[in-house]
């Protein structure tokens, strides 16, 4: 027999369903009650008309939203880039070469080694109230280490994603043209198996758009669905390969023309712009303007990009602070894009949001509202997580 349990005495409640309490986008409750039962929600409502359940955990006023869906990482890997960092942060630019440092690293670390250190990174953000994440291969680039990077995110979750494309393999230097074919041919072969998405870095020093068309068709003929790391260094073509081949989501979007945000406007229903702020804030790059992505109308995700090169953190309640300050976005955009965003750049409709048939994935604030993650930046607001309607300790 399923055991409920009920979620009561919610200071406010965050379920992304218009209409399920407020008509925000937030679909916001006071006073609020949630019933979990079998690993999801089902009932939804104010705290004094909620049914008897077998087991009652009293919220003590704190606010609930979904846990949030980070849905784009690179967890997989090995080494450490501090002294990159530290040269950066005194006056030397962030180029997409700095790959070829983690590269090295992670080709000489043992399975046990990158498993263990993905983990570590998974447990953190965890802690911090992520409850799914998407992550990439992309520091193996060869046949071998990008199958076994894919295999090994595999076993911690479903979200995972090819990114043979990440730069050209150092041995590839003078054949750019011979390692596409690597990554359409032989290691597409060998990693489609272990992935549901592909990727590309279309950017300069990564991969031209000819070339980002060419790796993201050939994934789609293997089953794959393709996202792109679009338009972080400057102006190039990738949002709008995004948009042309249906890919879920165009990631970084920080460099963006009137037509690229006009495309992904139109877009809305298919391709989601995922900002990464934390790749901004450790670059000192301009900030992506979610508020012209907004107006215009476009989905927006926000994600942490964790990476131990370009933004090393796990935090995607820094990033909803991030983005609130610096993007433009208001702190229930934030949280909307944290949540049910980072849920439709995954494609995936039983996570981001609170209401009933959702998966129960729950974050518990030390706060009464969610905007206490921008109006408290730096501050681990985050009390409890629950996933699948289970209480995690930490």
């Amino acid at each position: 027999m399923t055991t409920t349990t009920l979620i009561t005495n919610i200071g406010t409640l965050v379920t992304n369903v218009p209409g399920l309490g407020d008509d925000s986008p937030l679909g916001l409750l006071t006073e609020a009650a949630v019933v979990i039962a079998g690993g999801r929600v089902a009932w939804v409502g104010p705290a004094a008309e909620a049914p008897a359940a077998d087991e009652r955990h009293d919220a003590e006023g704190r606010a609930v939203l979904p846990g949030f869906v980070d849905s784009h990482s690179h967890l997989v890997f090995a080494g450490d880039r501090t002294q990159e960092f530290n040269a950066r942060m005194s006056g030397r630019p962030y180029r997409a070469g700095g790959i070829r440092t983690t590269v090295a690293a992670t080709r000489a670390a043992s399975d046990e080694a990158l498993e263990a250190n993905l983990t570590r990174y998974l447990a953190e953000a965890l802690r911090q109230g992520t409850t799914t994440f998407e992550t990439k291969s992309g520091y193996g680039l060869t046949t071998e280490d990008e199958a076994r990077a894919l295999r090994i995110a595999a076993r911690h979750t479903d979200e995972v994603t090819y990114l043979g494309a990440h730069i050209v393999a150092p041995e590839y230097a003078d054949d750019p043209a011979g390692y596409v074919a690597l990554v359409t041919g032989e290691m597409l072969d060998a990693c489609a198996p272990h992935a549901r998405w592909v990727d590309v870095f279309c950017e300069k020093g990564a991969f031209d758009g000819d070339q980002a068309r060419a790796v993201l068709a050939a994934g789609i003929a293997k089953g794959l669905v393709p996202r792109v790391h679009a338009n972080q260094l400057g102006h190039g073509p990738g949002v709008q390969i995004a948009v042309e081949l249906a890919a879920a989501s165009a990631d970084h979007c920080t460099h963006l023309t009137d037509g690229d945000v006009a495309a992904l406007a139109d877009a809305a229903g298919t391709t989601v712009a995922t900002l990464l702020p934390g790749a901004e804030f450790s670059t000192r790059a301009t900030w992506p303007n979610a508020r012209r992505l907004l107006d215009a109308g476009a989905t927006v995700a926000l994600s942490t990009d964790c990476n131990p090169g370009s933004s090393f953190t796990s935090s995607m309640p820094f990033c909803i602070a991030l983005a609130v300050r610096d993007m433009g976005m208001t702190p229930d955009e934030a949280v909307w894009s944290a949540t049910a965003g980072g849920a439709a750049a995954l494609r995936r409709s039983d996570i981001g949001h609170l209401a009933p048939g959702a998966r129960a994935d729950l974050a518990l604030l030390d706060a009464p509202s969610h905007v206490h993650l921008a109006y408290r930046p730096g501050v681990p607001l985050v009390r409890e997580v629950w996933r699948r309607g289970e209480r995690l300790a930490f």
